[in-house]
């Protein structure tokens, strides 16, 4: 099952440049947890040290979650960004600007 985009919340603030730019801040904050939660999964990984895992290997495996990290962010896939969205919206809307 593919998630689609992020849906558009309809908790409206004083302007679409602010709505803009608070989604773009949750899906990074997505992002970034998504990345964290990856690496804690392989740090605790029983694969153990050999001789395949370089400095190369690691590095390319930081990018590939990095990636990863930002596809299901931009996704939505976990829906985590669209959460923080609306609660960030509402508090926002909630000041009167």
């Amino acid at each position: 099952m593919q998630a689609g985009p992020i849906p558009d919340i309809s908790v409206a603030l004083p302007g679409s440049a602010e709505r803009a730019d608070l989604r773009k801040t949750s899906q990074a904050f997505e992002a970034i947890f998504v990345r964290q939660l990856l690496a804690a999964a392989r740090a605790s990984s029983v694969a153990g040290d050999s001789f395949l895992n370089g400095p190369g290997l690691q590095q390319f495996t930081a990018m590939r979650d990095e990636h990863f990290a930002r596809i299901a962010a931009d996704s939505g896939a976990f829906g985590l960004a669209a959460a923080i969205e609306r609660q960030l919206a509402a508090h926002i809307a909630g000041q009167g600007g």
